[in-house]
């Protein structure tokens, strides 16, 4: 049975696992100082089409944490949105590394923050007594499934660097972005003015593992260092960075993503025939929101269906991932049509 709980719930794709697998042939040098750790960073400076610093960490708190640690002193701030994963889910991650820059939330529609807000924001206070504003962070796609496109991106980034701030994105499900955009993942990061993303390659099918990626290679100064200090300096690093590989090469990223937001589509116009059921969210990329009434939440759960309510004002989460079959959809779908009749 597959879950809509989390994108994480897939397993490895096979293409990710077939160059896990290669790479595990022989000795090689460790610490990120292999072939497959070169080859799989040149393969995201193509794609990004720029001379980019990439790193590989773990997870995704370790790669928004120590990013964002990296543009902050103690004493600034990081403006987020107030549904973003750095401030409801990374355990104060991007407060500790970064000993102690302040998350300053802002509301927007869907899960999306706005020039104007960040504005207010920015110039709210410039005293001695409050956090001085460093970075904005962007969540792509966002934790309510929606998308930036690239102007709205370029526009914040805009405003972020006329006030001497950077810009970092969180991106989690950034290949589901680029899917649904259709655009060139240069024309919504460093071209919009994004100065670090955190890519993620766990909930695109990698077995762990995220990329960070400083576009703006001064910044990544030290980085390594922190890595190492906080216990994400992989030893045998290229089974980190070979899964890579298998996505990167031949666009089974892009194909697996796009297949994801197709069975959210799909989810979702039958979610729209069901009495009760009501999208909270447009549906942009591969996360579904919906208002479900306790009783149905509870019939699915009792049928063995799995899925998160503790994002976006109470509804239900459902997420696709990159191996989600239509039947699986159709079957969820089914159960909901007897739940509410």
């Amino acid at each position: 049975m597959q879950h809509f709980a989390s994108d994480n719930c897939a397993g490895i794709c096979p293409e990710a696992l077939q160059a896990l697998l290669a790479a595990n042939d022989g000795h090689v040098p460790g610490y990120g100082e292999d072939d497959w750790t070169r080859r799989v960073s040149d393969r995201l400076r193509a794609l990004f089409e720029t001379d980019c610093d990439v790193y590989f960490v773990f997870n995704g708190t370790a790669a928004n944490s120590l990013a964002l640690a990296s543009l902050c002193q103690s004493y600034h701030s990081v403006i987020c949105h107030e549904l973003a994963h750095v401030e409801t889910d990374e355990c104060g991650g991007p407060e500790f590394f970064s000993n102690g820059s302040k998350l300053l939330t802002v509301r927007g529609e869907g899960g999306k923050l706005t020039p104007e807000a960040v504005r207010k924001t920015i110039t709210r206070r410039s005293d001695i007594h409050f956090p001085k504003p460093r970075v904005v962070t962007l969540t792509q796609a966002t934790e309510v499934g929606t998308v930036y496109r690239p102007a709205e991106v370029a526009a914040i980034a805009e405003l972020a660097h006329a006030h001497g701030l950077r810009v970092h994105m969180d991106g989690a499900r950034f290949c589901n972005a680029v899917a649904a955009l259709g655009a060139a993942p240069a024309e919504i990061t460093w071209r919009a003015g994004v100065d670090v993303l955190c890519f993620g390659g766990t909930k695109m099918g990698l077995p762990v593992g995220e990329a960070v990626v400083f576009f703006d290679r001064k910044l990544s100064e030290d980085f390594a260092w922190r890595c190492k200090q906080a216990g994400q300096l992989a030893s045998k690093m290229r089974f980190l960075s070979a899964p890579w590989l298998g996505m990167l090469e031949g666009g089974a990223w892009l194909r697996h993503a796009a297949h994801a937001n197709a069975m959210a589509q799909r989810l979702a116009a039958g979610l729209a025939a069901i009495p009760g059921a009501r999208l909270l969210f447009p549906v942009e990329a591969n996360g579904v929101f919906v208002a479900l009434p306790d009783s149905v939440q509870q019939g699915l759960r009792e049928r063995g269906w799995r899925f998160y309510t503790f994002i976006a004002a109470g509804g239900a989460r459902l997420m696709c991932a990159w191996d989600t079959q239509p039947e699986s959809v159709d079957a969820l779908l089914a159960d909901l049509r007897e739940l509410t009749s």
